[in-house]
């Protein structure tokens, strides 16, 4: 399953691994995604959705 999240589409970030020997490896940095069964068009969803959209207030939970 993508790691993005369902309301603002951010999606993972890519870099790399530099040892102390500076050898360099290809690693990504994944989304801080939670489930949450979100009010989506009068019903209830489930949505996956990233942290900093819960603590903006961008999505009101149902139940």
């Amino acid at each position: 399953m993508a790691q993005v999240c369902d309301i603002c589409g951010k999606g993972p970030q890519f870099g790399n691994n530099i040892s102390h020997a500076h050898n360099v490896t290809r690693r990504r940095w994944n989304v801080n995604l939670h489930p949450v069964k979100a009010k989506v068009n009068g019903g209830a969803k489930r949505l996956r959705v990233c942290s900093s959209c819960l603590k903006a207030g961008k999505v009101v939970k149902a139940g």
